[in-house]
């Protein structure tokens, strides 16, 4: 991966495509249930996920601490509505629009809690932070964010490893850890009383499937257990609110892919015969209504990702004139391969 491949690797992760109008329900307070709230964070402008916080007896469990410009959006609008402090902060993943938000929620008064995992996968990928030595991904997303350049890495004050659950008499949130996903150290946070799931960026509604740091086919197993849980509402990181279809239909695509896949690999076709069929995979995908929504400029990384965890090579490296300019952060970016 070259400098500028892997810079705009990063950039993805928070950016997400072009700029686009925001839906009407963005950044708008939605109540999932009494004291439970969902916010849809503006990404096609702003890169912001999606937040939900739960209003406790004496405090606030937010999920996700988003982009610091994120967090300050959802800050004000939590204490609009409830005068109790806001004490804990979930980083459902280690990902820019996800954790980077934690030193303005810490200077808000949360302690940042994450899996084990959100640690770990800093320590890989925050190599300035941890290392002193050459820059990572905090570096890279501060060269194109305001928010990032002014704010500084946290990393969260409390880890768990399968299980930690707060829990009033009247509130229990379990912050659970089912396996790899999207990343190895995804956490969600399950209310069984409201069967309510918070699922960080392992469940998305709609064309935002980062594959890089997960592992696909562990992803469905994972999916499988949270499916098991028969949640009511599911609470994704991008995209709407909804129901269990939004968990089925976010299996039902990586499925769907991977059988795409598979079936090129059977046919013995090459790394760079795939390559090229990336296109008429997506026409493929984008038949099934069920899952059209989830097809986006990610797409080749997807069917790349899915060809080597079945063994393929990577795909070659293609020509700088070959490649399509990429719209990140309100720059225009071209990649020289993946």
């Amino acid at each position: 991966m070259t400098p500028l491949s892997r810079a705009i690797a990063s950039l993805a992760l928070t950016a997400f495509l072009t700029v686009l109008p925001a839906p009407a329900q963005v950044n708008v307070v939605q109540t999932v249930a009494s004291g439970v709230y969902f916010h849809e964070g503006d990404i096609g402008r702003h890169g912001h996920c999606n937040n939900g916080w739960i209003v406790f007896k004496d405090y606030v469990l937010v999920v996700d601490a988003n982009f610091p410009s994120g967090a300050q959006v959802i800050l004000p609008k939590i204490k609009a509505l409830t005068d109790k402090p806001i004490k804990f902060a979930f980083d459902t993943h280690h990902h820019g629009d996800h954790a980077y938000g934690n030193q303005v929620m810490h200077e808000a008064g949360a302690t940042i809690v994450g899996h084990a995992g959100v640690l770990a996968e800093m320590k890989k990928y925050e190599t300035n932070y941890f290392t002193g030595k050459q820059p990572g991904r905090w570096e890279d997303a501060a060269k194109g964010r305001k928010d990032v350049a002014a704010s500084r890495l946290r990393p969260p004050d409390v880890l768990f490893e399968q299980k930690l659950a707060f829990d009033d008499g009247t509130h229990r949130v379990e912050l659970l850890h089912f396996g790899v996903a999207h990343t190895h150290g995804d956490g969600w946070a399950w209310l069984p009383k409201e069967r309510i799931v918070f699922t960080g960026d392992a469940c998305v509604n709609g064309p935002y499937n980062y594959v890089g740091d997960g592992n696909i086919h562990e992803w469905i197993k994972t999916l499988d257990k949270v499916i098991a849980l028969k949640p009511l509402k599911v609470c994704p990181a991008h995209g709407p609110q909804g129901g269990p279809e939004v968990l089925a239909n976010q299996q039902h695509y990586f499925k769907s892919l991977l059988a795409e896949v598979k079936k090129l690999k059977d046919a013995g076709k090459t790394a760079a015969e795939v390559q090229a069929a990336a296109d008429t995979i997506k026409e493929t995908l984008r038949k099934d209504e069920r899952i059209a929504i989830y097809i986006g400029q990610f797409i080749n990384m997807q069917v790349e990702k899915a060809w080597t965890e079945l063994g393929g090579a990577a795909f070659p490296a293609k020509k700088q004139a070959q490649v399509e300019p990429v719209r990140l952060m309100g720059k225009t970016l071209v990649a020289t391969g993946n």
